[in-house]
């Protein structure tokens, strides 16, 4: 007899492969990702320990196998839990930036969070159980130069999520959503944006995978909708969302780049 199963996209490395780990012991598992070779591997390995696991190798920025992964999730009839954990970065200012590169993080951040949700909630629902993980950040409640786009999108995942919260409360509904919103997090995330760590926070604001991962199951299980993991970043985004508008924006802004730079001219 199967067990419930547990779809976790972006399934391959980091928060996603933590996912894989902690799930495994008690579902069955369906890892989503671009690497065939790393899913196919991390898959062996949980399968040697006695996990039922599958893979389906998918780029979520392609709309042609977004709904492949959309059509896989609502035939399954054992589907418990969706992670939509799949994600990229990028830094620099909106308009000096790769305007296919924008859209791309759009696409997956925005665009696959939509159908996938809407694919799990028509099979659970009518079932009136499982629940939906969607990978947010701290940059939902605290923006930062450079990081526009990326900001936006993880604000528009945390407002659909709240918003998903709504809806399946209004009906009575048994599933149930969550919004994980971690900040800086050691993986592959930043190395692939070949950004220095040491740049973008202090070494005590850096989380581990297996922090972040913990931390959600444990508000999965309490029915936690937002989960932020660390308590620094849980003051931190308490506070900013208090402050004025001004004061809030003049911590963002942080320093002025030069006027050369700012218009592109050369030194």
């Amino acid at each position: 007899m199967h067990r419930k199963l547990a779809v976790i996209t972006g399934a391959s490395s980091g928060i996603g492969e933590v996912f894989a780990r902690r799930l495994a012991a008690d579902h069955d598992l369906l890892l989503v990702a671009r690497r065939r070779e790393r899913l196919e591997a991390l898959a062996a390995e949980l399968a040697a320990a006695g996990s039922d696991v599958r893979v389906l190798a998918a780029d979520l920025t392609e709309s042609r196998d977004t709904d492949a992964v959309a059509e896989r999730i609502a035939a399954e009839p054992n589907l418990a839990l969706l992670v939509n954990n799949a994600g990229i970065g990028g830094r620099g200012l909106f308009w000096e930036g790769d305007l296919g590169s924008a859209e791309r993080m759009h696409r997956l951040h925005v665009t696959a969070t939509l159908r996938l949700c809407h694919a799990a909630l028509r099979n659970m629902v009518p079932r009136n159980a499982g629940a939906i993980i969607n990978v947010s950040s701290v940059a939902a409640f605290v923006r930062r130069v450079g990081s526009s786009n990326y900001g936006a999108t993880k604000t528009w995942m945390a407002v659909f999520t709240e918003g998903l919260h709504l809806d399946l409360r209004s009906t009575g509904s048994g599933v149930s959503v969550q919004a994980l919103c971690p900040g800086f997090t050691y993986s592959e995330f930043h190395d692939r944006m070949k950004v220095d760590r040491r740049t973008l926070a202090p070494a005590s604001f850096w989380l581990t995978a297996d922090e972040v991962v913990d931390e959600s199951l444990r508000g999965l299980r309490a029915g936690r909708l937002f989960v932020i993991p660390s308590r620094r970043y849980r003051i931190l985004t308490a506070v900013f969302t208090k402050l004025p508008i001004w004061a809030r924006l003049a911590f963002e802004r942080g320093p002025r780049r030069p006027a050369a730079r700012r218009m592109g001219a050369s030194a």
